[in-house]
C-alpha cells in the first residue's frame, strides 16, 4: 500500500485499513497497484536521465542511480546539475528526492532517509551516520533484528567491530555498511553500455527545424569522425538521441557492414532511415540536446587502393546493403551464410545483410576444376528415373521431366551421411555430379546403400550446374 502527499496530510499512512481510510474521508480515490507500469515509468524517467549522463541505473522499485563522474562540469557543478535534475522532474508532477555522494549506496541512503543534497569527497560517512539502519537496504526482518539488539543507526553500527556483526547478522550488512560509509565502492549496471565515442551538442534555445537538426547531426557525425580517426578505429554502429525539451526522447540507429568513419556516409544512413521512419522525429517544443554515440567501433587501417578496384567495388556493395537497411530495415535485407553441415538442404541460411557481411567460408574446389554444388537447388529433391550399370554405380542416362538424358560423364559419389541427431533413421545418399551428351550438368544422388539400407536403391535430381 503507498499514500500520497495529500493523504498522508490526512493521517492516512500505509497500514491503514481501506475501510478505516474510506469511514475518514468518504470521496477517497483508489486505484490497484501496477507493478508493471511503474517499472515502465520508472524505465521512461531512466531514458529521460541520459540527457546528464550516459551511465544510468535503475533501483528498483522506485530509484534510479546516476553516475555523473566528469559529468557535472557541463552543468556548473554538482549542485546545480542536482537542482537541474529534480527541478525537470518535478515540473512533470513527479516527487523525486536526490543525493550526491561518493558512491551509489551512500547517495541511496541520503536521498531515502537524509537532508544532504550534495556530500564533499570524504564526507559520506559523517553524513550517513545519522540515518537509521533501514537505510542500507536490509530487508524488514533484519532491520527489526538489529532494533532488538539496540542497533538502530548506521553510527551504531559503524562503531562496533565488524566480525561479531558478520557472525550474528551475516558479511551482506558489513558489505552494505562499508559501501555506505564510502568505505567501498561498487560499480553501477547501466542501462545502456558505455559506447566508445560519445559527442553531444546543447542548445540554449530549444530547436524544432529539421534543417537545423540535420545541420547539428552532421556536426557531430563529422566530430565523431575525427575521434575515431585519432583513435585509428571505424564505428560499425551509430546512434543518435535527440532530447526534446518536455524531457521525451527519440533515438535513431543506423549500422554499417564494416567499420566505416565517413562522414558523408554516415550521414546519408542517417537521412535515409529519417525520411523512412513510420513514426516521423516530432520535435515538439524544440530539441534541447542531440547526442551521437558510437556503441560499436572496430580497428580500422588505412588499406591501399588496387588497381583493378577490386576493393573499391567491395566498398560500394557494402555501402548499397547499408542504405537498403537504412531504408527498409535489417529485418528485410537479408544475405545467405554458410552453415556448419554436410546436409546441402541446410548449407546455407538466410541472415540479416549486416551479419552475412564478413565473408562467407562457403566450399570452393580447386582451380580449373568444375563447382563442388550447383548454383540451383531444388526445395524438394525430384525423383528420376535410371538405368545403371551396377545397383551401386552412377547412372548411364536417366529420365527427368518426360526428357531422357544420356550421361556422357559422370564424378562421384560423394558420401553424405544424415545428420543422426535430425534424423537417425534417414538413408545415405550417394552424390553425383554428372554431364549429358549435350553438354548440361546435374547434380543427382542415390538414396540408401544397396544391400545395407534397401535393395532397391532410389534415385533423385537435387540441384542443376551453370
Amino acid at each position: 500500500m503507498a499514500s500520497s502527499r495529500d493523504a498522508l496530510a490526512l493521517g492516512l499512512a500505509p497500514g491503514v485499513t481501506l475501510a478505516d481510510a474510506r469511514a475518514r474521508t468518504p470521496n477517497l480515490v483508489v486505484a490497484d497497484h501496477d507493478p508493471a507500469a511503474d517499472a515502465a515509468q520508472l524505465a521512461r524517467m531512466a531514458e529521460a536521465c541520459d540527457r546528464w549522463t550516459p551511465s544510468v541505473a535503475l533501483d528498483p522499485p522506485h530509484g534510479l542511480i546516476l553516475d555523473v563522474t566528469g559529468c557535472s562540469h557541463l552543468f556548473r557543478g554538482e549542485g546545480a546539475m542536482r537542482a537541474q535534475i529534480v527541478g525537470r522532474f518535478r515540473r512533470g508532477g513527479f516527487a523525486v528526492r536526490a543525493s550526491l555522494a561518493g558512491t551509489p549506496d551512500a547517495a541511496r541512503a541520503l536521498a531515502r532517509f537524509g537532508q544532504a543534497a550534495v556530500v564533499a569527497p570524504g564526507e559520506e560517512a559523517a553524513a550517513v551516520r545519522p540515518l537509521p539502519v533501514a537505510a542500507l537496504g536490509l530487508d524488514g526482518d533484519a532491520c527489526r533484528a538489529l532494533a532488538l539488539a539496540g542497533l538502530k543507526t548506521i553510527s551504531d553500527l559503524a562503531d562496533r567491530p565488524s566480525r561479531p556483526l558478520a557472525a550474528r547478522f551475516g558479511e551482506d550488512l558489513i558489505t552494505r555498511l562499508r559501501r555506505t560509509l564510502g568505505l567501498e565502492d561498487r560499480r553501477i549496471d547501466p542501462l545502456r553500455p558505455r559506447p566508445a565515442i560519445v559527442v553531444e551538442r546543447r542548445f540554449a534555445e530549444p530547436i524544432a527545424h529539421t534543417d537545423a537538426v540535420e545541420d547539428a547531426l552532421r556536426t557531430l557525425i563529422a566530430e565523431a569522425a575525427a575521434r575515431l580517426e585519432a583513435q585509428g578505429l571505424g564505428g560499425r554502429s551509430f546512434e543518435a538521441g535527440f532530447f526534446r525539451a518536455d524531457g521525451a526522447v527519440r533515438r535513431v540507429s543506423v549500422g554499417t557492414g564494416r567499420p566505416s568513419r565517413d562522414p558523408v556516409s554516415v550521414f546519408r544512413l542517417f537521412a535515409t532511415r529519417l525520411d523512412t521512419l513510420t513514426d516521423p522525429l516530432d520535435p515538439g517544443f524544440g530539441f534541447d540536446l542531440v547526442r551521437l554515440v558510437v556503441p560499436v567501433a572496430e580497428t580500422l587501417a588505412e588499406v591501399e587502393p588496387r588497381f583493378d578496384g577490386g576493393e573499391r567495388a567491395h566498398d560500394e556493395v557494402s555501402d548499397l546493403v547499408d542504405r537498403l537497411v537504412a531504408r527498409y530495415g535489417p529485418a528485410r535485407v537479408l544475405g545467405f551464410q554458410s552453415a556448419d553441415t554436410n546436409d546441402p538442404a541446410r548449407a546455407s541460411r538466410l541472415v540479416p545483410a549486416a551479419s552475412a557481411a564478413a565473408p562467407a567460408l562457403w566450399p570452393v574446389s580447386e582451380s580449373g576444376e568444375p563447382p563442388l554444388r550447383p548454383l540451383r537447388l531444388f526445395d524438394r529433391p525430384q525423383p528420376i528415373d535410371t538405368i545403371a550399370e551396377t545397383p551401386d554405380g552412377p547412372p548411364l542416362r536417366f529420365r527427368w521431366r518426360r526428357v531422357l538424358h544420356r550421361i556422357a560423364r559422370a564424378e562421384g559419389p560423394e558420401r553424405i551421411a544424415p545428420e543422426w541427431w535430425r534424423a537417425p533413421d534417414a538413408p545415405t545418399r550417394d552424390y553425383y555430379r554428372v554431364e549429358d551428351a549435350e553438354g548440361r550438368r546435374f547434380w543427382v544422388f542415390r538414396e540408401g546403400l544397396y544391400g545395407r539400407e534397401t535393395a532397391e536403391p532410389r534415385w533423385y535430381l537435387h540441384g542443376l550446374f551453370a
